[in-house]
């Protein structure tokens, strides 16, 4: 696919062994040195091709190598690259923010671009808190929003916090939707009453200054936990009732991976703002925050600001990244999912390790098990992390196929591949990962 040129005077043991010796040990590899990329195929300093089923933890929405996306950041590059966004206006930007106001849910007006999705929560929170004039902010238990002080206080998740914890305080949790684990449900749905937690929550860990209730409308980082609409409008509601703000942090879900440009829309879910990170640009680093007019009008010139926030060229990139996704790539995303739905519920059928499979569009989570040992909180199977390490490794030793492996208890075989794959790509990756576990479950 690539040529045979693969002459560059590195070696992917010369590149594995630079990252060993002068990059800090900051993410737990997947081990595949990548020199080129182009669609949904990596290939690496040895000329070795990779399928990859998780586009760098779901980014590169169109595609690596989008020749549309390189031509607009190529072009932007040859007129400025840098003035700072919020001193000098420009085109790239203020066309990138009116095209927000255009395709984001409900009546989001107003957008704030920073660097990641990291900033875009931190942001997103502080605006909160502006608007409200309150200060506490309750998230999900498991729920993953960053990796700064503040974004971290919000991940309900002790693994991302061992040895730096938050200096935020004003934060709570509450249940998330994880209906395969929920002692209160049947497996498979938390509805409306389980969202009712959310008031206890409220009435017992806050003092009533409640800012924002924070929710990704499909939790990634939790092992792709899908919530059902009822749930999510309840919380909005309970929000509401507080006086708070509703957060949607799509960082991972929007852009098309669930197969509506918004995660928001599959449950007909108008937040009051919007994280965005990820997809937006296709891998060049851009984040963003939206939220109607009223609330965003709440900042004055100078409560909030970044020097890179805004780039030129990453707008260039994320303009045309949402031509390419508009123009059938999120369509893709949407007619491959009844397949993709079908093909794991027959791995969850064949295999008592599989204990369930969830997802939309094409953002997707295989739940390993133990099915012969009794699971954390719920009658379900204990998590079985072991076997999931081992099929990722499989699949990525024997078959060429880069997949993410995760979840809260690090047992989730993750499919968030590049929404432009084909159904032969994806069927590919679905018959290697049932010959891993024929293998070794």
């Amino acid at each position: 696919m690539f040529g045979q040129d693969t002459a560059t005077g590195r070696s992917n043991a010369a590149v594995r062994e630079a990252y060993d010796d002068y990059v800090m040990p900051i993410w737990k590899s997947l081990n595949v040195p990548v020199r080129r990329a182009e669609g949904c195929t990596l290939e690496d300093f040895e000329g070795n091709e990779y399928l990859d089923v998780f586009s760098g933890i779901s980014v590169m929405n169109a595609g690596h190598g989008n020749d549309a996306v390189v031509e607009a950041a190529t072009a932007q590059l040859e007129e400025f690259v840098h003035g700072c966004s919020y001193v000098h206006p420009n085109e790239p930007v203020a066309s990138l923010a009116e095209r927000l106001a255009e395709v984001t849910p409900g009546n989001m007006r107003k957008t704030f671009f920073c660097n990641s999705g990291t900033e875009a929560v931190e942001g997103a929170i502080k605006l909160a808190r502006k608007h409200t004039g309150s200060k506490e902010v309750v998230s999900l238990e498991m729920g993953f929003h960053g990796r700064t002080l503040g974004s971290l206080a919000l991940t309900g998740n002790k693994s991302y916090k061992a040895g730096m914890a938050p200096t935020i305080n004003d934060v709570a949790h509450t249940a998330p939707p994880y209906a395969y684990r929920c002692p209160r449900c049947d497996g498979e749905r938390c509805d409306a009453s389980c969202a009712d937690r959310l008031e206890r929550v409220i009435g017992a860990h806050t003092s009533g200054d409640l800012s924002a209730v924070v929710v990704e409308p499909v939790m990634g980082e939790a092992g792709i936990v899908v919530p059902s609409a009822e749930w999510l409008h309840r919380v909005q509601e309970i929000a509401h009732d507080h006086g708070a703000l509703l957060i949607a942090d799509e960082v991972q879900t929007g852009y098309g991976r669930t197969g509506a440009l918004f995660a928001s829309e599959r449950f007909d879910l108008e937040p009051d703002v919007i994280t965005q990170a990820k997809g937006i640009a296709n891998g060049l680093p851009l984040g963003a925050f939206s939220a109607r007019a009223g609330i965003a009008d709440s900042f004055s010139a100078g409560d909030h600001l970044s020097t890179f926030g805004g780039n030129p060229v990453a707008c260039a990139a994320a303009l045309a990244t949402l031509d390419e996704l508009q123009d059938g790539i999120v369509e893709n995303a949407r007619e491959q999912e009844p397949w993709l739905r079908e093909e794991l519920a027959a791995l969850e059928a064949d295999f008592d390790a599989v204990g369930q499979s969830r997802g939309l569009g094409l953002m997707w989570g295989v739940e390993l098990v133990d099915p012969d040992a009794s699971g954390p909180i719920s009658d379900a199977p204990a998590p079985d992390a072991d076997l999931a390490a081992r099929v990722g490794e499989h699949l990525r030793e024997e078959a060429n196929v880069v997949i993410g492996v995760g979840g809260y208890y690090k047992n989730v075989i993750r499919f968030q591949p590049p929404l432009t794959i084909t159904r032969e790509q994806l069927s590919r990756a679905v018959t290697a990962l049932r010959d891993a576990l024929d293998e070794l479950a």
